[in-house]
């Protein structure tokens, strides 16, 4: 007897199976999928300086960010993935930022970006990350959100919420405050983004203050003579002079200085390369009364926030087999913080989301071996906390005496002061 509803039922069960078949392998397949995303590292992806004028400082922040690397996959990583650093030379050169971002972004397909060393650098990485709608941190510029205010734009230097008098501000105020008060003002620079900055800052500080302005000029970057610039500045024999410069011609116009016999009551301000360990030794005693703007000193007020004493010890422990600088007391710990501050992001949001990154740091109070960190306006600290320190009985080219305090004595802010300030400047070269 012909049983017609049978051929049905075993159809249904194969069709039954197949499909159940297919289910299996499109979760198995999915799961696969699902297991091999949370294998792969979160990547996050940055040009450094790593040749080039800025080198010095950019071969510590990578080891810097290294550490932090290192010490976060120690921990199980960001949910639950493994940190990789992406990272290439932009060779102290704005010209191949563009093209080094396209590519992280592109083929590399990182998830998360950072910026490179310096001011010059992250300039040309501002359009793209505004073009992408990406949340970057800056890693110590000067003013580069001031014309976009971006905001999800993060800066980890501390100049606080005008950046453009935060290298001078601290020093304006101590000249102010000094016995008997100082009249007129040289203020120089290199013709380039940081000083050109660091300079209208100036300007507006001495406005500020009252000061008369008796020198103010530039120099083009590639100057290497800075004889008949420091001979001009003493001929207008001002008792202030304030330098905006990057390290080679910081050291330029330290030794020009020495041989011209500049006396000025305050001389110093916002001379990068003078923190470098490098240009601390090789300078010795003529940094003895540069009263300059600091980041990091190893004071006793700088060694209480929490981690950064672990964070010195393995630095030096490695940097020793890097070759770069040996002490790292300027950018490092600033370098680490920066990345602490996209980790906890991340952590705290469960998303590698641009926004979302963002949204939370800009709303948060982050725990870092830098302090507490708190951005606010144009991704600025909230708070700025720049440095003003002074250099004071340095005997000798050798390294340790900068290892301890007295050194690099911290004058300003009130808060972070170590030492007093040996006024005028003559009186701290005997």
């Amino acid at each position: 007897m012909k049983q017609p509803w049978r051929q049905p039922i075993r159809s249904w069960v194969l069709i039954g199976a197949v499909i159940g078949n297919f289910v299996g392998i499109f979760v198995l397949a999915g799961a696969g999928a699902f297991v091999a995303r949370a294998a792969d590292p979160i990547k996050i992806g940055f040009g450094m300086a790593l040749t080039g004028g800025l080198s010095a400082n950019g071969k510590p922040a990578l080891l810097a960010m290294q550490i932090w690397k290192d010490d976060v996959n120690k921990k199980g990583g960001l949910l639950g993935r493994s940190v990789e650093l992406v990272y290439y030379d932009d060779q102290t050169n704005p010209a191949t930022v563009p093209g080094i971002y396209t590519k992280l972004l592109d083929v590399d397909k990182v998830d998360l970006i950072t910026s490179g060393y310096g001011t010059n650098l992250i300039a040309p990485l501002m359009a793209i990350a505004m073009e992408r709608k990406l949340t970057i941190m800056g890693m110590f510029g000067l003013a580069n959100n001031e014309k976009y205010q971006y905001p999800n734009y993060f800066q980890i230097q501390p100049a606080g919420p005008d950046p453009q008098t935060s290298t001078a501000i601290g020093f304006f105020e101590l000249a102010a405050k000094q016995n008997p008060r100082p009249q007129t003002v040289a203020i120089v620079g290199a013709d380039a983004e940081y000083p050109q900055n660091a300079l209208v800052g100036a300007r507006d500080l001495i406005k500020k203050f009252g000061f008369k302005t008796v020198y103010d000029k530039t120099y083009p970057p590639t100057t290497v003579d800075y004889t008949p610039i420091v001979r001009a500045i003493k001929a207008t024999n001002a008792d202030i002079v304030f330098v905006a410069s990057y390290p080679p011609d910081s050291v330029g116009m330290l030794r020009a200085a020495q041989e011209v016999g500049l006396q000025p009551k305050i001389f110093g301000g916002g001379m990068v390369g003078l923190q470098f360990t490098s240009v601390m030794t090789s300078m010795g005693p003529m940094l003895n009364g540069i009263v300059n703007y600091d980041f990091w000193a190893p004071e006793p007020t700088m060694l209480a926030f929490p981690g950064v004493k672990e964070f010195l010890k393995e630095y030096q422990l490695r940097a020793e087999k890097a070759g770069v600088d040996p002490l790292g007391y300027y950018l490092p710990p600033y370098s680490y913080a920066l990345v602490q501050v996209l980790g906890q992001a991340v952590e705290a949001t469960k998303s590698l989301d641009q926004q979302k990154l963002a949204d939370y740091i800009r709303a948060t109070e982050f725990s870092t071996i830098v302090g507490k960190v708190k951005f606010g306006k144009n991704g600025e600290w909230a708070k700025g906390r720049t440095l003003m320190v002074q250099y004071q009985k340095v005997q000798g080219t050798g390294i340790d005496q900068f290892r301890g305090p007295g050194k690099k004595v911290v004058l300003y802010p009130e808060e972070l002061k170590s030492g007093n300030i040996i006024y005028p400047y003559s009186a701290a070269k005997n």
